[in-house]
């Protein structure tokens, strides 16, 4: 399997040629009877020694980890050997995750290995700064001040945003802006807090924002690559998938959507707002705000369905209705696009993702 990315650095290498790249993705696109970009590509194995690295890799990085927390525990760092509280546990998992990257990531160009060991890297950055900060303040302090809490994650968050930079300018995999916009993410809801301590549900509101904001990125990068042929799309791709479960999580937390005492009106709401979810994901070509705020809205349509007097099958309802609204919209998602973006404004669907020409057609297997 060949990314978007690799054909695009066989064109700069110059093994194949840009105009011969092209008839391939045209050939494709017609053999599928869809456009390339509803297919919303991206690649994440390219054979079982992907997933055979990312297991070898879990599994030294937990023990790396471990490790850190044993030496910690034994230098006097930490009292007592705390795999969580050891700041010498992230900086050994960071560490060793780019070491990885410089093999698995920038000679052998793994993808699956490289979401991992980026994953690993900012998380094990993170992970020693917070520990550092609790350590320097006491962790009793910290544990009872939400401010001095907030302080730590937000400075913590700003650090972490800063390696992460420099990671994606070693080794640019797309994920990376993804874990870096995370970060600035979780500093200023961290800052947030350590500002106003103690206000009940304060933390969605900044999550929100930061959610609409980092979606807002995302279509930066979308509009950047209308054709979807870069790693830019890839990026964009991510920066979605970090923005749907903020945005979806937030939103309906402050409509108290996870309620046991769900409201008709709310409930109707949740669906209602999940509705206009789908005609977003739609107009952008992006499911991720679909499946992001999924969990919500089978919660509210089981509780309709309860309070309609279905108490012995509203799971099962609720189930048949999501599952089969959603395999409808998969089979006519293409028809569904270009009725969406024909009701926007002009100016606005010639910056979003051409709609396909050739709607998906049925074809026998080949024998």
């Amino acid at each position: 399997m060949y990314s978007n990315a690799d054909l695009d650095e066989a064109v700069d290498a110059g093994v194949i040629t840009a105009d011969a790249v092209l008839a391939f993705r045209r050939f494709v696109a017609a053999r599928q009877g869809s456009s390339l970009v509803d297919e919303e590509q991206f690649r994440l194995v390219t054979g079982f020694n992907d997933i055979f690295v990312a297991i070898a890799g879990v599994i030294l990085l937990v023990a790396v980890g471990s490790f850190g927390a044993l030496i910690g525990a034994s230098l006097g760092i930490v009292e007592e050997y705390d795999f969580m509280a050891s700041p010498l546990a992230g900086l050994l998992l960071a560490a060793t995750a780019w070491g990885l990257a410089e093999y698995f990531t920038r000679l052998r160009r793994m993808a699956l290995p490289s979401i991992l060991f980026l994953l690993a890297f900012a998380l094990g950055i993170f992970w020693m700064l917070t520990t550092t900060g609790t350590l320097i303040v006491g962790e009793e302090l910290a544990r009872g001040s939400d401010r001095i809490t907030g302080s730590i994650i937000g400075v913590s968050g700003l650090l972490t945003a800063l390696a992460t930079y420099g990671h994606w300018r070693r080794f640019a995999v797309p994920i990376t802006v993804a874990a870096l916009a995370g970060a600035l993410a979780g500093s200023v809801i961290g800052f947030v807090g350590a500002i106003l301590p103690g206000v009940d549900g304060l933390i969605y509101w900044p999550m929100l924002a930061c959610g609409v904001v980092v979606f807002a990125f995302a279509m930066h990068w979308d509009m950047s690559d209308r054709e979807r042929r870069t790693r830019r799309a890839d990026v964009a791709f991510w920066l979605h998938l970090l923005a749907a479960p903020l945005i979806a999580h937030a939103l309906f937390h402050l409509l108290h959507a996870f309620d046991h005492d769900l409201s008709t009106s709310t409930g109707l709401l949740v669906v209602l707002l999940y509705l206009v979810f789908g005609l977003v994901a739609l107009a952008i070509d992006r499911r991720a705000l679909l499946v992001s705020s999924l969990a919500y809205v089978l919660w509210a349509l089981r509780s309709l369905f309860e309070q309609a007097g279905a108490l012995r099958f509203g799971v099962t309802l609720t189930a048949l209705v999501i599952g089969s609204a959603l395999l409808l919209l998969s089979v006519f998602w293409h028809r569904g696009r270009a009725f969406v973006v024909a009701l926007l404004p002009a100016d606005m669907a010639t910056r979003l993702p051409p709609v396909s020409e050739n709607p998906p057609v049925v074809r026998a297997a080949a024998r």
